[in-house]
């Protein structure tokens, strides 16, 4: 389970700080981009997880900045799947410039909870067949 996607991001003006730097906080809306996204590719949504009961909340994450992004710079944030998940999914990220330069790296841990219980559960059958079905796909 070694699949990875990446998608572009245009840095807009209102995440960045006076110096046209792109703002530390920002950077976890842009792994929670790559990691939708990700699972959207292989056909993982939050919405119908959320349906389904299973909520997916981050409870570590990670960041490690390397160089600045700034105002208008179209940045790739690759996220990749760390190991096959259980109670908790793993992934990594590297955020990349248009030069292809490494701004950042991080690391998300995100644990799948019971929405009316509100305690961990297991990945549920249904993603993990879709993890499986997506990689040998392959």
């Amino acid at each position: 389970m070694n699949f990875s996607d990446q998608i572009p991001i245009r840095v807009r003006y209102g995440e960045t700080d006076q110096m046209g730097v792109v703002h530390h906080g920002n950077y976890a809306l842009y792994l929670e981009m790559g990691r939708t996204e990700w699972m959207r590719k292989i056909g993982i949504s939050y919405n119908e997880m959320e349906k389904n009961g299973v909520m997916l909340p981050v409870i570590s994450m990670s960041l490690n900045y390397k160089k600045p992004a700034h105002y208008d710079d179209v940045i790739q944030v690759k996220t990749r799947l760390k190991k096959t998940p259980s109670v908790r999914i793993e992934f990594d990220y590297e955020i990349t410039n248009s030069e292809g330069h490494i701004l950042a790296t991080a690391h998300t841990v995100l644990v799948f909870v019971d929405m009316s219980s509100k305690r961990p559960v297991k990945c549920p059958d249904y993603v993990m067949e879709l993890l499986e079905s997506f990689n040998r796909a392959l």
